[in-house]
């Protein structure tokens, strides 16, 4: 009970600081960004050594290598959360746009205007650097913010939000607007997924489990993002060397990510140029290859997939592979394995393109490019709260305009509705 009362204690101080978020001034908000990127900077060497300690607990309790490298942090990565904020801060603000006004017969003037959600929940696991960017979205766009991350990444948040924290309130941003839950307990999760009437919205990033644990439980609305299922098809129409170049990235550079890609979709025609030289390539990154019956005919070495790898996010050094007869078969597996996220076509047929992106159904859809770059930062957000996988409110990488909503701005000279008969609500 005692945990259920401070969590709740902390989403009602979130919920009390976002009124007066919502319409702090613009230049307060950005010049908070900057202060709270100066103070990530100035404060590098303690938020690393809290991070060292987490990085050893989770060595220690035999975490594989893909989600230590998650969790760490460097000199590096913190210089960019400071410049994620930096680039956050120089953004247009989403808040008071308007898209949408008419004058209606009755002289009544309508205008429609972005405000911002208010509380939005943040649910992750491993990767600190999201706290600094879930903070500098949610400020930005007016909203405040309820964290839990990971209990391996406990003493990281903590030093971040912390950190942060201080930096935006002595900058003007209201007290209370940045909330973190630093305790490891599990049920910590259930209780902020029903704080119905205090947080708006929950956002959940980390592997398959969590979503859909939360998904499926929460009574506060979820926006469901970050599993990764992706694929990237090699046509028969393909310049092989560019799609040597883009599957080693999309499944190399860094294969822990939701944008990684785990599934390889080759055209029959091409697959016995192709194959052996892709294998050789993968293989000197060290990626482990279980392939179809028809690949296995060309690689004799590779495992033999089983149903299951299809549908598997590895977060790892491991790449699915089979032959497809065509583009429509490459299709029809796409749309059955995939999760909604990102998807690639190699190709120079500009017709083949066209109908992969108009029948693939995800997110984003690529054509000769990797799908390492679905992320917010790539797109220019400046940086990214997650990447939805489902339809409704929004899709795809979410910066700022992705946590606003709507309200109607109605200016009147007195007038009043007539009753009339009608079987709707109004």
């Amino acid at each position: 009970m005692m945990m259920e009362q401070k969590i709740r204690a902390q989403a009602e101080a979130a919920k009390a600081a976002s009124y007066m978020l919502a319409s702090l001034r613009t230049d307060v908000r950005d010049t908070a960004l900057h202060a709270m990127a100066d103070a990530l900077q100035s404060n590098a060497d303690a938020i690393l050594r809290e991070n060292a300690a987490d990085m050893e607990d989770a060595a220690a309790a035999g975490m594989r290598a893909s989600y230590l490298d998650r969790l760490r942090l460097d000199a590096r990565r913190i210089s960019e959360m400071a410049e994620g904020l930096r680039l956050t801060a120089a953004l247009p603000d989403p808040l008071g746009k308007e898209d949408y006004s008419v004058r209606r017969p009755n002289g009544l003037e309508i205008r429609r205007m972005r405000v911002p959600l208010g509380v939005v929940g943040m649910i992750y696991e491993a990767r600190p650097n999201v706290t600094a960017d879930a903070i500098g979205l949610c400020l930005k766009s007016g909203n405040a913010v309820l964290l839990r991350g990971g209990a391996d990444a406990l003493r990281s948040n903590t030093a971040i939000a912390a950190t942060l924290s201080r930096a935006a309130y002595d900058a003007g941003i209201p007290a209370g607007a940045i909330q973190l839950l630093a305790m490891k307990d599990r049920a910590a999760v259930d209780v902020m997924t029903h704080l119905t009437g205090l947080l708006d919205v929950v956002i959940p990033r980390g592997g398959a489990g969590l979503i859909r644990r939360i998904v499926e439980s929460s009574s506060v609305p979820v926006i469901e993002t970050g599993a990764g299922v992706c694929h990237i098809y090699v046509d028969r129409a393909a310049d092989l060397d560019m799609a040597y170049r883009i599957v080693r990235n999309a499944k190399v550079s860094r294969p822990s990510v939701c944008n990684a890609a785990e599934t390889l979709l080759v055209h029959d025609a091409v697959a016995a140029d192709f194959l052996p030289q892709m294998a050789a390539v993968l293989r000197a990154d060290g990626v482990e290859l279980r392939g179809c019956p028809a690949v296995r005919s060309i690689l004799p070495d590779v495992l033999l997939a089983a149903e299951e790898d299809w549908a598997e996010e590895y977060g790892d050094l491991i790449l699915a592979v089979r032959i497809v007869q065509n583009a429509d078969a490459a299709i029809d597996h796409i749309n059955r394995y995939n999760t909604g996220h990102s998807e690639a076509i190699v190709t120079n047929d500009i017709l083949t393109a066209h109908d992969f992106q108009q029948r693939v159904d995800a997110s984003t859809v690529y054509v000769n490019a990797s799908t390492r770059f679905t992320d917010g930062f790539e797109f220019g957000f400046g940086a990214e709260i997650g990447i939805s996988t489902q339809k409704l409110h929004v899709r795809g990488p979410m910066g700022l305009e992705a946590l606003t909503s709507t309200k109607y701005l109605v200016y009147g000279e007195g007038q009043v509705r007539e009753a009339a008969p009608s079987a709707s609500c109004g």
